[in-house]
């Protein structure tokens, strides 16, 4: 059994992390940490956990000092704020474990672009080291990385669209228009006015639709699928969902191509991924379909009169757009099948 410990344990996706650990056949949980909740019970908080096989009915909440932290466990799960992680991340490695970080922290190549979005990073001689976290693109890579940036929920949803047709030359790289919409817990657990309930019931929203922090990411992604930096317009949505992404992406064609067209491409691209689904034509993703579990289900409509694509994409924001991308690089990184613990997930009623 490996021995996992999750820092930053007290959000939703930390509670995402335990969740999914919990039922994990070949892991341990030995540490979970919280500052604010530190010294309870983990099953006080989160009685759902209780009874488990995980065995976290034991489990205390600790404070997240790496000091403790080092040698009670093989793998870490960074599942912290940004700038955070990377006060964390250089001595757990120095420790000799391996690290997944869910923050923003290393999902980019150049210091300078995350300084543009963020703030100065600590440790840049890591960016170099740190692997971007999506299977489908890099899973050789992650087989043998000691860090890696777990990508953000909504650049999941809509690299995953769009890096196939990228990569094959069928869509224009200038103009792709990314409208993602997103359910409530994508916001967090912290109290906010625009989060609560009778805020979002009932209601939808834009929010950040300027200089949203997942831009770069996707723009990074996509322009090193295509072979030249781009540029995009994303605008994401509030939407009175609990969990669950939403995304349609929009992209002028370089030629004329038809749905089956396009839609051989993906299935010849995702033809050896499992948590990949491209749907049969005319077929469309319902978040339903993939809550709380780690598939992203995708199809493709060429709009004829226009001359554009429409990619439409959905995934779960909390398991394949965080802890369950996450946990799938885990086992990569551990010589597990990637599916190890994931593959009989879902929610839908």
């Amino acid at each position: 059994m490996v021995k996992v410990a999750i820092i930053g344990a007290s959000g939703y996706t930390g509670l995402e992390l335990l969740r999914l650990l919990a039922a994990h056949p070949e892991v341990e949980v030995t540490a979970v940490t919280s500052r604010k909740l530190d010294g309870q019970k983990v099953t006080d908080v989160f009685p759902a956990l209780a009874g488990r096989l995980g065995g976290l009915d034991d489990q205390i909440f600790e404070s997240p000092e790496a000091k403790n932290l080092t040698g009670r466990a093989d793998f870490f799960f960074t599942a912290v704020p940004h700038r955070t992680a990377m006060e964390i991340v250089p001595s757990l490695l120095e420790g000799g474990g391996k690290v997944v970080d869910l923050s923003a922290d290393f999902r980019f190549n150049e210091a300078a672009v995350y300084e543009e979005w963020y703030e100065r990073h600590q440790v840049p001689e890591l960016l170099s080291e740190s692997v971007y976290g999506l299977p489908e693109l890099y899973r050789d890579q992650i087989k043998t990385a000691r860090l890696v940036g777990n990508p953000g929920c909504y650049p999941t949803s809509v690299i995953l669209a769009m890096a196939p047709l990228l990569k094959k030359g069928l869509i224009e790289p200038d103009g792709i228009i990314a409208d993602s919409k997103s359910g409530v817990s994508g916001a967090g657990r912290g109290l906010n006015m625009t989060t609560q309930f009778c805020e979002i019931d009932d209601g939808l929203m834009a929010y950040k639709v300027i200089g949203h922090r997942h831009t770069p990411e996707i723009e990074q992604e996509l322009g090193l699928a295509f072979g030249r930096p781009l540029f995009i317009s994303f605008t994401p949505h509030l939407v009175p969902l609990s969990r669950g992404i939403l995304s349609t992406v929009y992209a002028a064609l370089t030629q004329d191509s038809s749905d089956e067209e396009l839609l051989a491409v993906l299935n010849e691209f995702y033809k050896d991924d499992v948590f990949v689904r491209v749907r049969k034509k005319g077929e469309l993703p319902h978040t339903l379909d993939v809550r709380g579990t780690n598939f992203c289900d995708l199809s493709v409509f060429v709009d004829r009169r226009t001359g554009r694509v429409k990619m439409i994409s959905a995934i779960d924001n909390l398991t394949r757009g965080a802890s369950g991308q996450a946990i799938c690089n885990m086992n990569l990184m551990l010589g597990l099948a990637e599916e190890t613990g994931l593959i009989e997930l879902g929610l839908r009623p």
